[in-house]
């Protein structure tokens, strides 16, 4: 189950105001996680327009899909995510737009960068994996996650999060780096994924 129940109280309450149209809420969604869907967006298409664009898309999407959001089965960060990637997906395969590298599980081998969206020609077996590794994050210890969400997901540096957190810089490089051996360690798929 991701996230204490505070913090699961508080997502599903968030979601329910987006749900109602509140726009104190869907303002704060917004806050919460526009950079992140820019972000998956300029790394998945070809122009900023269109990343733009994707943008506007995806909070249309978190709204009228609002009501639908469990927190016990995933965290709002992992929810948010698979809407971005599911209409990046979609937008990709009706505009037949030239995809930039896919990347997400790339990373978890040391070789590119978490956090873009697989290509549509990679298929059902890299979405799975795609969904897997969100999985896996949301069980890390609590500061390992919050490290690999914020450097990978929110672009943060190690020093930024560090200041965030209130943690000695060593600390969030040594968080980061057991959690990125911790999921290398419990991917079943290490030989397929080079």
């Amino acid at each position: 189950m991701p996230g204490t129940p505070e913090i699961q109280a508080a997502d599903l309450a968030l979601m329910q105001a987006v749900a109602r149209g509140e726009s104190e809420a869907i303002g704060r969604l917004y806050d919460r996680f526009g950079s992140l869907v820019y972000r998956m967006a300029t790394q998945s298409l070809p122009t900023r327009d269109q990343a733009d664009e994707a943008v506007q898309e995806v909070f249309i999407r978190l709204w009228k899909t609002a009501a639908r959001y469990d927190p016990s089965r995933a965290a709002l960060v992992t929810w948010v995510m698979l809407i971005t990637r599911r209409y990046l997906v979609d937008r990709l395969r009706r505009g037949r737009s030239a995809l930039k590298p896919a990347v997400l599980d790339e990373k978890i081998t040391g070789e590119t960068e978490l956090g873009a969206v697989p290509s549509p020609s990679c298929g059902v077996e890299n979405q799975e994996r795609y969904s897997s590794l969100m999985q896996k994050i949301e069980r890390l210890p609590e500061l390992q996650k919050k490290v690999v969400t914020r450097a990978y997901l929110n672009g943060q540096t190690l020093r930024q999060i560090g200041e965030e957190l209130n943690t000695p810089l060593g600390t969030v490089k040594s968080a980061l780096s057991r959690a990125l051996v911790r999921l290398r360690e419990n991917d079943g798929t290490e030989g397929t994924m080079a």
